[in-house]
């Protein structure tokens, strides 16, 4: 009798081991198909680290679904459609995974949408992807709701950039702009704003990325005697670029779209031609995951919290991770049906962190609402999956990024009002 009580001893204490085992194995692998490489590599490396930061913070909160940990197949998209459509591919049909986060860019995240996650129903979050054309699929009922971005779209930063480069003084402009969805959609949308303010524009030169020399660009933009340039492009061409613009003699004016806030595209055209150098970037209302991630982010990452990407990609992961929570397992029509759902306006308010994530899996696991407030602030996301927010207005000082202003969604309805949108 007491050899039986140890054998079953044994065995319990065995199954226990196993059982623990299992637990401690379980995962729920989310698919990132990011820009690590290429003319947006600082763009993909800096919201690829704000993800994986916010998924550690839910695991050390207690993970998902019964306890999972939040991992990550992270695939390089090397800044190009195809090779990003290869690699949603590999992860939606090989791995199964029930959501993909990226791309950065729009050029990335758009054939990801149209060629992969649509068709096949796969949740897909945009850290940074703002071309209106994303808006634009979901009215005409090609995204089948899976789309979701946590940036500003272009058709109203356009606006918040031609009313800021008319209040510098900027009202004679030429642009060079990246020949892609994205540089095309800004390039359109600040037009159409800049040209009804009062603005003139003299000549709109789109470029192909990954060029040695820009020359001819640049002095086709250098015609018309214009007050400085609109660059609209990513760090290493936009360098490129600016420095030919100055050593032909262009005015060293420049308005700047979000992804050049870069300290390398500073570094590389050098500061001293960038003291007015004036941009706009979607822009956060301050909460305390703000403060949160503000603090500890280059601790987790080496990388600047104001980096381009960071905090959309840091909400992007929350919101994934909290969703995945509330569906209770890893299938992608349960997470699309709650991404919402963890945005209840109704809900008790969470922040971003350890404690905060822990409180919020806890309210899920008690059948309770929470609603996410974000770094970027607080997030809604209309029929589209679009979010609507301020602008953060910012200038080249001293070599660095320095926020001078900020122009909310109220205040670009305004001026929309005033052009008859």
């Amino acid at each position: 009798m007491f050899g039986k009580r140890i054998l079953f001893t044994a065995t319990a204490a065995a199954a226990l081991l196993v059982g623990a085992s299992a637990a401690s194995a379980c995962e729920v692998t989310v698919g990132l198909v990011m820009e690590l490489t290429g003319p947006a590599g600082e763009y993909g490396q800096a919201g690829t680290k704000s993800v994986e930061m916010a998924f550690r913070d839910i695991n050390e909160a207690g993970g998902v679904a019964g306890g999972c940990k939040l991992v990550t197949d992270t695939r390089d998209s090397q800044s190009q459609g195809n090779v990003a459509v290869d690699a949603a591919t590999q992860l939606v049909q090989v791995k199964k995974v029930p959501v993909i986060i990226g791309g950065i860019i729009s050029s990335v995240s758009i054939p990801i949408l149209t060629s992969v996650t649509a068709p096949a129903h796969v949740v897909q979050v945009s850290p940074a992807s703002s071309s209106p054309t994303l808006t634009q699929l979901a009215r005409d009922g090609k995204t089948n709701g899976v789309f979701f971005r946590t940036i500003t779209s272009d058709a109203l930063q356009g606006v918040a950039a031609a009313k800021y480069a008319l209040d510098q003084g900027l009202k004679k402009l030429s642009i060079i702009h990246v020949n892609d969805d994205f540089g095309a959609n800004m390039v359109a949308e600040f037009t159409k704003a800049y040209k009804a303010l009062g603005g003139t524009i003299v000549s709109d030169t789109p470029y192909n990325a990954k060029q040695a020399s820009y020359g001819p660009e640049v002095t086709k933009a250098l015609e018309g005697e214009p007050d400085g340039l609109y660059l609209v492009a990513t760090p290493v061409d936009g360098a490129t670029i600016a420095r030919q613009w100055v050593s032909q003699g262009g005015p060293q004016k420049f308005l700047l779209n979000d992804g050049m806030n870069s300290e390398d595209f500073i570094k590389n055209v050098g500061a001293k031609y960038l003291e007015n150098a004036y941009g706009t970037s979607s822009g956060t209302e301050t909460t305390p995951s703000t403060d949160y991630f503000n603090a500890n982010y280059k601790a987790f990452s080496s990388i600047d919290p104001g980096a381009p990407a960071a905090v959309q990609g840091y909400d992007a992961g929350a919101i994934v991770g909290l969703a995945i929570a509330q569906a209770g397992k890893a299938d992608s029509a349960a997470i699309q049906d709650s991404i919402r759902k963890i945005l209840d306006p109704k809900g008790t308010v969470i922040h971003a962190g350890k404690e905060e994530f822990a409180k919020a899996l806890q309210l899920i696991k008690d059948g309770k609402p929470i609603k996410y407030e974000g770094v970027i602030g607080p997030v809604t996301f209309d029929q589209y999956g679009d979010i609507t927010g301020p602008f953060r207005l910012w200038k080249v000082t001293d070599g660095k990024i320095a926020t001078v202003g900020e122009m909310s969604s109220a205040d670009v309805d305004a001026i929309k009002a005033k052009m008859g949108n």
